[in-house]
Protein backbone atom coordinates (compact mmCIF):
# COMPACT_ATOMS: atom_id res chain seq x y z
CA UNK A 1 0.00 0.00 0.00
CA UNK A 2 1.43 3.69 -0.75
CA UNK A 3 0.44 6.27 1.17
CA UNK A 4 -0.59 9.64 -1.45
CA UNK A 5 -1.37 13.56 -0.88
CA UNK A 6 -3.50 15.05 -3.47
CA UNK A 7 -2.86 18.80 -3.29
CA UNK A 8 -6.04 20.09 -5.29
CA UNK A 9 -7.93 22.85 -4.80
CA UNK A 10 -10.94 21.19 -7.27
CA UNK A 11 -13.38 19.32 -4.91
CA UNK A 12 -14.45 16.95 -7.48
CA UNK A 13 -11.18 16.35 -8.90
CA UNK A 14 -9.54 15.52 -5.51
CA UNK A 15 -12.53 13.33 -4.79
CA UNK A 16 -12.39 11.65 -8.24
CA UNK A 17 -8.61 10.83 -7.90
CA UNK A 18 -9.14 9.80 -4.13
CA UNK A 19 -12.01 7.21 -4.88
CA UNK A 20 -9.81 5.99 -8.04
CA UNK A 21 -6.35 5.81 -5.54
CA UNK A 22 -8.16 4.13 -2.40
CA UNK A 23 -9.94 1.47 -5.11
CA UNK A 24 -6.51 0.28 -5.77
CA UNK A 25 -5.62 -0.07 -1.96
CA UNK A 26 -3.75 3.44 -1.42
CA UNK A 27 -4.04 5.27 1.27
CA UNK A 28 -4.81 8.95 0.35
CA UNK A 29 -5.09 12.15 1.95
CA UNK A 30 -6.14 15.81 0.07
CA UNK A 31 -5.56 19.52 0.73
CA UNK A 32 -7.49 22.09 -0.72
CA UNK A 33 -4.45 24.58 -1.00
CA UNK A 34 -0.99 24.86 -1.61
CA UNK A 35 0.07 26.36 2.06
CA UNK A 36 -1.97 23.00 3.63
CA UNK A 37 -0.19 21.06 1.32
CA UNK A 38 3.14 22.31 2.11
CA UNK A 39 2.62 21.89 5.32
CA UNK A 40 1.18 17.97 5.40
CA UNK A 41 4.10 17.22 2.88
CA UNK A 42 6.62 18.69 5.34
CA UNK A 43 5.61 17.42 8.62
CA UNK A 44 4.39 13.84 7.56
CA UNK A 45 5.84 11.15 5.02
CA UNK A 46 4.06 10.37 1.59
CA UNK A 47 4.99 7.46 -0.85
CA UNK A 48 3.81 10.55 -3.54
CA UNK A 49 2.61 13.68 -3.95
CA UNK A 50 0.04 14.51 -6.56
CA UNK A 51 0.44 18.44 -6.76
CA UNK A 52 -1.73 21.34 -8.83
CA UNK A 53 0.08 24.16 -10.25
CA UNK A 54 -2.47 26.51 -9.68
CA UNK A 55 -3.13 26.92 -6.14
CA UNK A 56 -4.62 29.32 -3.86
CA UNK A 57 -2.25 30.84 -0.72
CA UNK A 58 0.64 29.33 -2.47
CA UNK A 59 0.89 28.22 -6.23
CA UNK A 60 2.36 24.53 -7.02
CA UNK A 61 5.98 25.67 -8.59
CA UNK A 62 6.17 27.61 -5.22
CA UNK A 63 5.15 24.52 -3.16
CA UNK A 64 7.60 21.89 -5.43
CA UNK A 65 10.24 24.38 -4.66
CA UNK A 66 9.99 24.09 -1.05
CA UNK A 67 9.31 20.65 -0.54
CA UNK A 68 12.79 19.70 -3.01
CA UNK A 69 14.52 21.55 -0.08
CA UNK A 70 13.65 18.98 2.39
CA UNK A 71 12.48 16.00 0.29
CA UNK A 72 13.11 14.42 -2.42
CA UNK A 73 9.60 12.58 -2.72
CA UNK A 74 8.26 11.73 -6.25
CA UNK A 75 5.72 14.78 -7.20
CA UNK A 76 3.37 14.42 -10.24
CA UNK A 77 2.46 17.79 -10.81
CA UNK A 78 -1.43 18.39 -12.32
CA UNK A 79 -1.88 21.13 -14.63
CA UNK A 80 -4.43 23.05 -16.46
CA UNK A 81 -1.70 24.46 -19.24
CA UNK A 82 -0.75 23.06 -21.77
CA UNK A 83 2.08 25.36 -22.61
CA UNK A 84 6.13 23.96 -22.77
CA UNK A 85 7.36 26.64 -20.60
CA UNK A 86 5.25 25.65 -18.19
CA UNK A 87 5.86 22.18 -18.20
CA UNK A 88 9.84 22.55 -18.54
CA UNK A 89 9.57 25.13 -15.40
CA UNK A 90 7.56 22.48 -13.57
CA UNK A 91 10.32 19.64 -14.51
CA UNK A 92 13.18 22.24 -14.33
CA UNK A 93 12.00 22.68 -10.22
CA UNK A 94 12.08 19.39 -9.54
CA UNK A 95 9.20 17.60 -10.58
CA UNK A 96 9.10 14.01 -11.67
CA UNK A 97 6.22 14.24 -14.40
CA UNK A 98 3.16 15.96 -15.31
CA UNK A 99 -0.06 15.25 -16.81
CA UNK A 100 -2.60 18.10 -18.31
CA UNK A 101 -6.29 18.64 -17.63
CA UNK A 102 -8.30 17.27 -18.71
CA UNK A 103 -6.69 13.72 -18.30
CA UNK A 104 -7.85 10.03 -18.55
CA UNK A 105 -7.71 8.45 -14.99
CA UNK A 106 -5.86 5.18 -16.34
CA UNK A 107 -2.97 7.50 -17.82
CA UNK A 108 -3.07 9.01 -14.43
CA UNK A 109 -2.49 5.96 -12.30
CA UNK A 110 -0.25 4.51 -14.83
CA UNK A 111 2.21 7.21 -14.10
CA UNK A 112 1.46 6.92 -10.99
CA UNK A 113 2.59 3.52 -11.23
CA UNK A 114 5.65 4.67 -12.69
CA UNK A 115 6.62 6.94 -10.34
CA UNK A 116 6.11 4.13 -6.96
CA UNK A 117 7.86 1.58 -8.90
CA UNK A 118 11.15 3.70 -9.05
CA UNK A 119 10.94 4.25 -5.56
CA UNK A 120 12.86 0.31 -5.32
CA UNK A 121 14.43 -1.31 -1.82
CA UNK A 122 18.41 -0.04 -1.51
CA UNK A 123 18.74 -4.12 -2.10
CA UNK A 124 17.15 -3.65 -5.59
CA UNK A 125 19.50 -1.04 -6.60
CA UNK A 126 22.32 -1.69 -8.87
CA UNK A 127 25.84 -2.50 -7.28
CA UNK A 128 27.61 0.81 -8.12
CA UNK A 129 27.96 3.65 -5.58
CA UNK A 130 30.02 5.51 -8.00
CA UNK A 131 30.25 5.96 -11.05
CA UNK A 132 32.79 7.85 -13.60
CA UNK A 133 33.53 9.40 -17.07
CA UNK A 134 36.58 11.41 -17.17
CA UNK A 135 36.37 14.51 -14.66
CA UNK A 136 32.05 13.66 -14.39
CA UNK A 137 31.40 11.84 -11.01
CA UNK A 138 28.45 10.37 -9.93
CA UNK A 139 27.80 8.82 -6.51
CA UNK A 140 24.65 7.20 -6.48
CA UNK A 141 24.28 6.58 -2.66
CA UNK A 142 24.38 10.56 -1.90
CA UNK A 143 22.60 11.64 -5.02
CA UNK A 144 25.47 13.87 -6.34
CA UNK A 145 27.14 14.56 -9.48
CA UNK A 146 30.58 16.42 -9.57
CA UNK A 147 32.92 17.59 -12.94
CA UNK A 148 36.18 18.16 -11.76
CA UNK A 149 34.79 18.31 -7.80
CA UNK A 150 32.45 21.06 -8.70
CA UNK A 151 28.61 19.79 -7.65
CA UNK A 152 25.86 20.00 -10.79
CA UNK A 153 22.38 19.95 -9.74
CA UNK A 154 20.52 17.64 -11.59
CA UNK A 155 16.61 16.90 -12.08
CA UNK A 156 15.41 13.37 -10.84
CA UNK A 157 14.89 12.72 -14.30
CA UNK A 158 18.13 14.24 -15.73
CA UNK A 159 20.25 12.27 -12.57
CA UNK A 160 18.62 8.75 -13.56
CA UNK A 161 19.56 9.85 -17.27
CA UNK A 162 22.88 10.17 -16.88
CA UNK A 163 23.18 6.95 -14.55
CA UNK A 164 21.46 4.63 -17.20
CA UNK A 165 24.04 6.25 -19.62
CA UNK A 166 26.91 5.52 -17.10
CA UNK A 167 26.07 1.78 -16.13
CA UNK A 168 26.12 1.44 -20.28
CA UNK A 169 29.28 3.17 -20.67
CA UNK A 170 30.37 2.61 -24.47
CA UNK A 171 26.87 0.87 -25.31
CA UNK A 172 24.84 2.63 -27.65
CA UNK A 173 21.54 2.53 -25.92
CA UNK A 174 18.67 3.88 -28.42
CA UNK A 175 15.44 6.33 -27.26
CA UNK A 176 13.00 4.04 -26.91
CA UNK A 177 15.20 1.82 -24.50
CA UNK A 178 16.06 4.72 -22.14
CA UNK A 179 12.33 6.14 -22.07
CA UNK A 180 11.50 2.72 -20.81
CA UNK A 181 14.80 2.78 -18.02
CA UNK A 182 14.06 6.63 -17.41
CA UNK A 183 10.42 7.07 -17.24
CA UNK A 184 9.27 3.22 -17.16
CA UNK A 185 7.85 0.76 -19.59
CA UNK A 186 4.43 2.24 -19.90
CA UNK A 187 4.98 5.61 -20.17
CA UNK A 188 2.75 7.71 -22.17
CA UNK A 189 4.07 11.21 -22.29
CA UNK A 190 6.22 13.09 -25.22
CA UNK A 191 8.23 10.98 -27.76
CA UNK A 192 11.13 13.12 -27.59
CA UNK A 193 11.76 13.19 -23.55
CA UNK A 194 15.20 12.24 -23.94
CA UNK A 195 16.36 14.49 -26.45
CA UNK A 196 15.28 16.90 -24.17
CA UNK A 197 16.61 15.57 -21.34
CA UNK A 198 20.16 15.16 -22.98
CA UNK A 199 20.03 18.89 -24.24
CA UNK A 200 19.70 19.93 -20.30
CA UNK A 201 22.53 17.56 -19.12
CA UNK A 202 24.77 19.12 -21.74
CA UNK A 203 23.70 22.73 -20.66
CA UNK A 204 24.44 21.88 -17.61
CA UNK A 205 27.95 19.98 -18.08
CA UNK A 206 29.34 20.21 -21.30
CA UNK A 207 28.49 23.97 -21.89
CA UNK A 208 29.18 25.13 -18.50
CA UNK A 209 32.76 22.98 -18.18
CA UNK A 210 33.75 23.03 -21.46
CA UNK A 211 33.68 19.04 -22.02
CA UNK A 212 32.00 16.35 -24.34
CA UNK A 213 30.27 13.22 -22.29
CA UNK A 214 27.15 11.92 -24.20
CA UNK A 215 27.66 11.66 -27.96
CA UNK A 216 24.32 11.14 -30.45
CA UNK A 217 24.59 8.35 -32.52
CA UNK A 218 21.88 9.38 -35.37
CA UNK A 219 18.84 7.37 -35.57
CA UNK A 220 19.83 5.97 -33.14
CA UNK A 221 20.13 7.01 -29.53
CA UNK A 222 23.30 8.28 -27.50
CA UNK A 223 26.25 7.02 -25.62
CA UNK A 224 28.87 7.78 -23.30
CA UNK A 225 32.21 6.69 -24.83
CA UNK A 226 35.30 5.93 -22.71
Amino acid sequence: MSRILIVEDEAKIARFVELELTHEGNEVVKAGDGRTGLEFALREQFDLILLDVMLPQLNGLEVLRRIRLEKDTPILLLTARDAVMDKVAGLDAGADDYITKPFAIEELLARIRVALKKRQPAATQPAHSALQSGELRMDIDRHEVTVSGEPVELTNREFELLKVLLLNKNIVMDRNRLIEEVCGYDYLGETNVIDVYVRYLRTKIDDRFGIHVISTVRGVGYVIRE
